[in-house]
């Protein structure tokens, strides 16, 4: 069979494309960062450089594909929202219709849970709880639109899924735990608010696991959203701590107000608005909200209707995170 992985040269779509591929699927990736793509092409997957927005080229590469995995998006705490909605749109818009005139078995959408959050504590959030009226950011916003479009056309009749993932880190992750990383090598971490900040982390294989049970899942599945996480709440202090211990390294927290930690965020996002021609803050208010408040999820619905179960646990997946980053990820990973 026939597969297409958009947002290929990405942490989630570069693992599935491989995982595709090794399980003897015929693969074609597309993205838009080249040196990845040479590195995909040089496993035996076609590698095709494509932007979502160029509707011509996304209808070309769906032709004659059996599945589309729709794992492209422009994901980040701050930008443009034009340059957001064109990516996370649009993009979607045209891989649904390039996915409709192929005629492909099913299409599945790597959608995201930051569209549950506003700055707030939440725990076991399931999918059908309400949204808050605003969303977090522009990215939470677009990704909500195209979770939208994918639903217009789950009502006219195209077999969609659409995924939640959660937080997702491992080897190769270029994002949470590099970030991270790189905060407390500057010798202190700001521990906003209390002790006990729980969230969820999601093991990147774990996450290609359940893209690959929603090929053959119930057909009442389709049109469906599943979140998906390891199912295990943790400390985020705590894992910051394991993480860093196991890399042998030492750090100190400097203590802050959940208050003055927003405020000082609020002003930074204000200046980069107003005089610093769009420029991304130091820090943000959803990197106060994600540093300070509980945000958790409830997996059950992808557990009783996908038969998702995570294989690999959190303490497994620091470890293969740690050795990978002893050996190669502070030189190779560029923090974006």
């Amino acid at each position: 069979m026939r597969m297409l992985v958009t947002g290929a040269t990405g942490f989630l779509g570069k693992k599935l494309a491989l995982r595709l591929h090794n399980l003897g699927y015929e693969v074609t990736a597309i993205g838009r960062n080249t040196e990845i793509g040479s590195g995909l092409e040089r496993a035996g997957i076609t590698f095709i450089p494509c932007s979502l927005e160029d509707k011509a080229a996304i209808a070309s590469v769906c032709k004659d594909k059996d599945y589309v995995f729709h794992s492209g998006a422009l994901s980040s705490p701050w930008g443009k929202y034009r340059d957001f909605y064109l990516s996370n749109v649009i993009g979607t818009k045209n891989v649904i219709e390039g996915s409709k005139h192929a005629a492909v078995k099913r299409l599945i959408h790597v959608s995201t849970p930051s569209l549950y959050f506003y700055y707030n504590e939440r725990q076991n959030v399931k999918e059908t709880d309400s949204l808050p009226r605003t969303f977090v950011n522009h990215y939470a916003h677009t990704k909500y639109l195209a979770e939208q479009e994918v639903d217009a056309a789950h009502r006219e009749g195209f077999p969609v899924i659409t995924i939640r993932p959660r937080a997702l880190f491992g080897p190769g992750d270029n994002a949470i735990l590099p970030r991270l990383i790189k905060v407390c090598e500057k010798g202190m971490f700001p521990k906003i608010g209390g002790d006990e900040v729980l969230i969820d982390l999601t093991y990147i294989e774990n996450v290609v696991d359940a893209l690959l049970l929603c090929m053959d899942s119930p057909t009442y599945t389709l049109g469906q959203k599943y979140n998906i996480t390891n199912g295990v709440r943790v400390n985020l202090y705590s894992v910051i701590e394991t993480v860093m211990h196991r890399l042998g390294r030492e750090f100190r927290y400097k203590h802050i107000s959940f208050r003055k930690a927003f405020m000082i965020a609020n002003v930074l996002e204000l200046l980069s608005k107003t005089i610093l021609f769009g420029k991304e803050p130091l820090l943000t208010k959803y990197t106060v909200s994600v540093l300070s408040k509980s945000q958790t999820l409830d997996i059950e619905k992808a557990t009783t209707e996908l038969g998702y179960l995570p294989r690999v646990s959190i303490e497994e997946g620091i470890q293969h995170f740690v050795e990978w980053w002893n050996a190669h990820g502070h030189y190779e990973t560029k923090i974006i």
